[in-house]
């Protein structure tokens, strides 16, 4: 909530955030711990006297990365969005950054306006360990069969109930979210010539708590040959958690991006993200 006592008509800003989640306890704000949304409320206080708590489109786990965290608080002073994307990113720390701005209508919701997510999961299974990118990969020490993978990942894709890629002790109401792609592939890592890394990005309208890393985590299990493609099938249609792989560590995770609804239709640089 903004102060009582600031003096001008109240004003909704939009950022798109991205940062490097190693070093937070996640989005949301926790007492006595470093979150994203709190040390931007911070900045925002050292730069408008305002006490906000910005409200953002995805809640990211602790150690979990974004490139497109969309972002959105009310502010009473008459700043224009330029003015607070430099006076903010001079004002964050170095791990988390403000890519752009706008002034948005003052009942936009991240969470309902972003209609479409994409997220990246990294996964390191050359013979040696990531060293430049450590922070932002799971290492696998076996490599792993990407193609298996992806035929797998084809049973998950369209409308389902994604009870068993959840983690149980989620209150939400509905599990049916749409998938519109997953692609399995490899890529070579930054430091390094050879195909060292698979990538698992997932497209959707949605996540459950925990989803992307529970599909991530249960495709290397088909990775690595201990379960076969139609086991991801299965785990599907048995809507239980404990019909899936394991939870992948969340520092090979990161929201890549997001994708809001054209209608009303926002500010173009909110539409756009890097990647």
């Amino acid at each position: 909530m903004i102060e009582v006592g600031a003096s001008s008509s109240i004003r909704s800003m939009c950022l798109r955030l991205a940062y490097d989640g190693t070093r937070f306890s996640g989005w949301q704000a926790q007492p006595s711990r470093r979150t994203v949304q709190g040390v931007l409320a911070e900045a925002i206080y050292e730069i408008s006297g305002e006490t906000v708590l910005p409200r953002g489109c995805s809640r990211t786990d602790a150690g979990v990365h974004a490139l497109s965290q969309i972002v959105t608080f009310s502010t009473r002073r008459g700043f224009p969005p330029d003015v607070w994307v430099k006076a903010l990113n001079a004002k964050l720390p170095s791990d988390v950054t403000v890519i752009n701005g706008a002034e948005v209508a003052e009942d936009f919701s991240p969470m309902r306006a972003a209609v479409r997510k994409t997220y990246r999961y990294r996964i390191h299974d050359a013979p040696w360990r990531p060293v430049l990118q450590r922070s932002f990969v799971w290492r696998w020490k076996k490599r792993l069969n990407e193609k298996l993978m992806q035929k797998a990942a084809s049973f998950l894709v369209g409308e389902n109930d994604f009870t068993s890629f959840e983690t149980t002790s989620s209150t939400r109401r509905s599990k049916v979210r749409t998938i519109y792609r997953i692609d399995v592939v490899r890529k070579p890592a930054e430091d390094a010539f050879l195909d060292s890394e698979v990538w698992i990005e997932v497209e959707g309208n949605g996540f459950l708590y925990n989803m992307v890393r529970i599909i991530a985590g249960s495709l290397v299990m088909i990775g690595c040959e201990k379960r076969q493609p139609d086991w991801m099938r299965e785990a599907l249609v048995a809507r239980h958690r404990s019909a899936t792989g394991p939870t992948a560590p969340p520092h090979g995770l990161i929201l890549l991006t997001v994708e809001l609804d054209p209608e009303p239709p926002w500010p173009v640089c909110l539409h756009k993200s890097v990647t």
